[in-house]
């Protein structure tokens, strides 16, 4: 059920929360946290979408925010209610006018008491997410280099150089199998690394994230290639023995090949937007390994 306010305020959208809960016989829905989702009005539907999926793990109150043009008086319309899919509550607001300016006077009074707070840029975020005022509300702000309308790759750089307790990047998301196959590979081949290299598509944010994990992680030369894709599309890691090697040349299924080892697949999917958002939110404390690839990216690049 979904409620249509037009030219309402922070506190109508918060009676009508309530409104619906009782209509649905539910005064308490369970929610864990706030999802805040700062979106252009040609995305709104594909980032709610994306939420409604992940919310099913998360249960939460999601604030769809659309800013518009700040010109002229301020304008709130909003589109409020409970189920159809979602396991919390969802409002998506509409902001005009003046009030654009001060988004977040209209999200604060919105936002669960004594739980947790989360915001996702599905597209362009600000170059600052910790400084945003949207931003300082959440604990944990996400962001998607991948999705900017242009200039991934300086994005991905531009979040790595900003970064703050609480930020990750769906970029760093997208290769957390990557990474626990190549650590696994190491467990298993306890050998010393002598150089590596990442493949993939001449733009991929997530190569970037890769590269420079390596580099952090093996204090190793790690070599950037390019590759037709999908994504990463390869990894190859040089020792005295021979190269460790994972290969994904369909983006779903890997081959791993290792020194003196027959070569054997390994299920390696590219995942969709709503399973990144869901990891990403389920731990709300700093990412350490994440802040230390960020920092080695912002090295990596000022040697560059």
């Amino acid at each position: 059920m979904t409620a249509e306010l037009i030219d309402t305020n922070a506190s109508k959208i918060a009676a009508q929360f309530v409104k619906a809960r009782r209509k649905a016989g539910s005064p308490a829905m369970g929610m864990v946290m706030t999802l805040i989702i700062v979106v252009p009005e040609d995305d709104a539907e594909d980032a709610m979408q994306a939420a409604r999926a992940a919310s099913h793990e998360h249960p939460a109150r999601v604030l769809g925010v659309i800013l518009g043009d700040a010109r002229g008086a301020g304008v709130i319309n909003a589109q409020v209610g409970i189920g159809s899919g979602w396991t919390g509550e969802t409002a998506l607001i509409r902001l005009k006018g003046e009030v654009v300016k001060h988004a977040e006077s209209v999200v604060l009074p919105l936002l669960l008491p004594d739980s947790p707070v989360a915001i996702w840029w599905p597209t362009d975020a600000p170059d600052e997410p910790a400084e945003d005022p949207l931003g300082r509300l959440a604990s944990r702000r996400v962001t998607d280099a991948a999705a900017v309308t242009r200039g991934k790759t300086a994005a991905m750089h531009r979040q790595c150089a900003a970064y703050a307790a609480g930020n990750t990047d769906l970029a760093w998301t997208r290769i957390t199998a990557w990474r626990a196959l190549l650590a696994a590979a190491l467990d298993q081949h306890p050998l010393k690394v002598t150089s590596a290299s990442v493949s993939a598509e001449r733009i991929s944010p997530s190569a970037e994230l890769l590269v420079a994990w390596l580099s952090e992680r093996l204090r190793v030369k790690v070599e950037r290639r390019s590759s037709a894709g999908p994504g990463i599309t390869e990894v190859v890691m040089e020792t005295k023995q021979g190269p460790i090697r994972i290969s994904r040349s369909d983006g779903r299924l890997a081959t791993f090949s290792s020194p003196g080892q027959p070569d054997r697949p390994v299920a390696l999917k590219r995942r969709e937007l709503p399973e990144l958002l869901a990891e990403e939110l389920r731990r709300l404390d700093e990412d350490d390994i994440y802040a230390a690839a960020a920092k080695q990216l912002v090295k990596l690049r000022g040697r560059a």
